[in-house]
């Protein structure tokens, strides 16, 4: 497969992603470009810190959990 259509193959499955899964998908290839597989700094949490993670993790992709700039503006509201 060339580089164009593996660029191709990416744009499309991309493409298609729900908002949530892009935002995912997005950090995720940040994180690849920018650290190439650096792991040492998860493999320094605790093993209770990496299960919260990947917990939280999972919590947001059944739910979509709650937008940021919803939770900032509630708390601006109630505290300012």
């Amino acid at each position: 497969m060339s580089t164009a259509e593996l660029k191709l193959k990416l744009f499309r499955e991309i493409d298609t992603l729900e908002k949530s899964k892009l935002e995912q998908v997005y950090g995720l290839l940040l994180n690849f470009i920018n650290k190439e597989n650096d792991t040492e700094e998860w493999n320094s949490l605790s093993k209770a810190q990496q299960k919260g993670l990947i917990d939280a993790i999972e919590e947001m992709n059944i739910s979509d959990g709650v937008d940021h700039k919803v939770v900032i503006e509630k708390y601006k509201k109630k505290y300012a």
